[in-house]
This record gives structure tokens, C-alpha cells and sequence, in this order.
């Protein structure tokens, strides 16, 4: 199966790890590689080659079946999309928009991720991306004095996250609605570190932590009618 390759891949796939993606949304979907291989009528074994292999070059067949399999585009596991805004795909044949109970907004939200912080500034409306984590019930992110999200602190804001499946044409929205707040208790800086997936991807040394107490959150979500 490892001769599954044609003259025009290389221009299919763009900078991205291919194996990488396969992995993250095989895991987002709880899949194990023998029903994804199963799904996309290949051998197991040839998905793991491709889950493991840097240099993998799989035929647009195969990109094909596997983003079948996968519930996805073939961009998003090439990585063709990653310059694009999401929701470039058409809309649903029979769309169904419903709003979410704020149950259902926390569980979207999960444990982190990255959303969009609205706030007020000197020169205006500002939105900017920030790595957040949820923490005993409200929006935690790290930054550093001087940047605009610690212009936060102290002030009302709005944390939103959303998240985007192109080939379905669906998708959902959760804002969540407080007033942040610098966190200085030390063993709260602790926790709050600890809890954190991740360091700030835009990197450099940010210590600052702001935590957004939550006033109201809603949410939507795009789906497709099942009737």
C-alpha cells in the first residue's frame, strides 16, 4: 500500500505536518486508526505510515477518502486552508440555527483553547486572540504588562470562541460576558499555571494572568435539519 502516491501530490500538500493533522482530528473524533482506515478503505498499517512518516506523500485519492473518513476537508488535513478565513465552503442544503444553554456553551469551551478577546482601549474597539483556559468557572489567559490584552484589567470584556467544520457547513459560537481582573495572589498565580495547557503561542515572557469573571454567556450553533 505504501506506493499509493501520484506526479501531482507534492502540489496538493503545503507547509504542515500531514501526519500531525491525521492524528489531531482522528483524536478529536475518538477514532482509532483501524476504523479510520476501515472507513477510508486502506490497510491500518499504511495509516500509520502516513500518521508517522514526515515525508508521507499520499495520492489526492487517499487525501480524499481519508477527509471522508474524517469528517473534514482535504484542505485542513493538508493544510491548504491555514492563510484562509474560515467558512469559505457554501452554506447547508436545510441549515438549522438553535441557541445553546449555557451548560452546553462551558462544555464547548472545555478546558482551553484559543478565542478572541473584545475590550475598549484608548484607541478604540479592539479584538485580539489570546490562549485561554477555564478555570473554576470563568476565562484565565496570560499576557504581559503593556499589551493590549492587560488593558483588560479592571475593565468589562468579552471572550469568544468559536469553531468552524467545513465540509459539513456547520459549526458554533460561545461569548462569554464579565469584567476582568489581574490575578496577583501567588498560589493563585501557581494554579492557574499549573492548570495551563499550553504557553502563550505568541511567546516571550508574559506573566501577567487575567482572570475574566463571568457575568453572562450564550451561544449559537449552526447545524444541519435532520428532517
Amino acid at each position: 500500500m505504501l506506493d499509493e502516491t501520484s506526479p501531482d501530490t507534492a502540489r496538493m500538500r503545503t507547509r504542515g505536518d500531514l501526519g500531525r493533522r491525521l492524528t489531531r482530528r482522528r483524536a478529536e473524533l475518538g477514532l482509532s486508526q483501524r476504523e479510520i482506515a476501515r472507513r477510508a478503505g486502506i490497510a491500518p498499517g499504511y495509516l500509520r505510515y502516513l500518521e508517522e512518516t514526515p515525508a508521507a506523500a499520499p495520492s489526492v485519492s487517499v487525501l480524499l477518502r481519508l477527509a471522508d473518513a474524517l469528517h473534514t476537508a482535504m484542505t485542513a488535513l493538508t493544510g491548504g486552508g491555514t492563510d484562509l478565513p474560515p467558512g469559505l465552503g457554501q452554506a447547508a442544503r436545510d441549515p438549522r440555527f438553535v441557541e445553546l444553554t449555557p451548560e452546553e456553551c462551558w462544555r464547548r469551551l472545555a478546558t482551553h483553547g484559543v478565542g478572541r478577546l473584545a475590550l475598549s482601549t484608548a484607541e478604540g474597539p479592539a479584538v485580539v486572540p489570546v490562549n485561554y483556559s477555564v478555570v473554576d468557572g470563568g476565562i484565565a489567559f496570560r499576557t504581559a504588562p503593556g499589551t493590549a490584552p492587560s488593558r483588560a484589567v479592571g475593565n468589562p470584556v468579552a471572550v469568544e470562541v468559536d469553531r468552524i467544520d467545513e465540509a459539513f457547513a456547520r459549526g458554533w459560537s460561545v461569548l462569554v460576558r464579565g469584567r476582568a481582573r489581574a490575578v496577583t495572589d501567588p498560589d493563585t498565580v501557581r494554579r492557574l499555571t499549573d492548570c495551563a495547557y499550553s504557553a502563550p503561542w505568541a511567546g516571550g515572557r508574559r506573566d501577567l494572568w487575567v482572570y475574566v469573571d463571568p457575568e453572562r454567556v450564550t451561544g449559537r450553533a449552526i447545524t444541519e435539519s435532520s428532517s
